[in-house]
């Protein structure tokens, strides 16, 4: 019988500190990263950084055969100012491989929560809604989260995983910050990415382009975003992806 995949997952990880980037998706510099465009959002990651929070999910490129997850967060523990805020990642292609999510507690074994994905009809962008799961983050708590692809039904050995880590933050407690922009807007992007909430900068702009899927600024917003935290190769796709949607 397998063991629970999310409690494989964090005790491997804690014990050996397991993480695999390609050299496309390298983090970059830990301070702000100011985009050429002004107009473009600026990602100020925390203070007090957790190496290593990113966990497997490289984009080899769009000829590679092989699936590819990716999570859409920096390589260490992002912040989110939300009870339940959602989770990003990418998918390389459809697949008929069964998807699963795991959510774990760092100071417990145990998952929180595990449970199978719905199967997304086209490669791209993917939401987790953590309301729709009945899940709620506590405060100062650092979380775990996983998507995986099941490649061999008698062994999680062979999934395809791809994660990170979120912690949530009260607004007096957090990043001194004082005044947050709760609403779900362009400028909001920008301002919650400025003070260092990357949840809820990019859950709001993945919302925003499911909306508007060909909008040129929402696309950009999202790309610049996932360069400052090294994640270019799903950059990349994003302004392919436009540039289909403007044929």
């Amino acid at each position: 019988m397998k063991p629970l995949l999310g409690t494989l997952l964090s005790l491997l990880l804690s014990v050996t500190g397991v993480h695999i980037l390609a050299a496309a998706d390298l983090p970059t510099t830990t301070k702000a990263v100011q985009p050429d465009d002004p107009h473009l959002p600026v990602y100020t990651p925390p203070k007090k950084l957790t190496p290593r929070a990113r966990v497997g999910g490289t984009l080899r490129g769009t000829d590679s055969r092989e699936l590819e997850l990716v999570a859409l967060v920096p390589d260490h523990v992002g912040l989110t100012v939300k009870q339940t805020p959602t989770l990003n990642w990418y998918l390389s292609k459809p697949t008929a491989y069964p998807l699963r999510f795991t959510l774990n507690d760092t100071q417990k074994v145990a998952p929180l929560y595990e449970g199978s994905l719905p199967t997304p009809t086209t490669a791209g962008v993917q939401t987790i809604d953590l309301k729709a799961l009945g899940l709620t983050l506590v405060p100062n708590v650092q979380y775990r989260w996983f998507v995986s692809a099941g490649r061999n039904a008698d062994s999680y050995s062979e999934d395809i995983v791809a994660g990170g880590m979120i912690e949530r933050c009260e607004f007096s407690e957090c990043l001194t910050v004082t005044s947050v922009n709760v609403t779900c807007d362009r400028e909001s992007v920008r301002t919650n990415a400025l003070v260092g909430f990357w949840y809820d900068a990019m859950g709001c702009v993945c919302s925003l382009i499911e909306q508007e899927p060909g909008d040129p600024a929402l696309r950009r917003l999202r790309a610049a975003l996932l360069r400052q935290v090294g994640l270019n190769g799903v950059a990349d796709w994003d302004l392919r992806s436009l540039q289909s949607h403007e044929k």
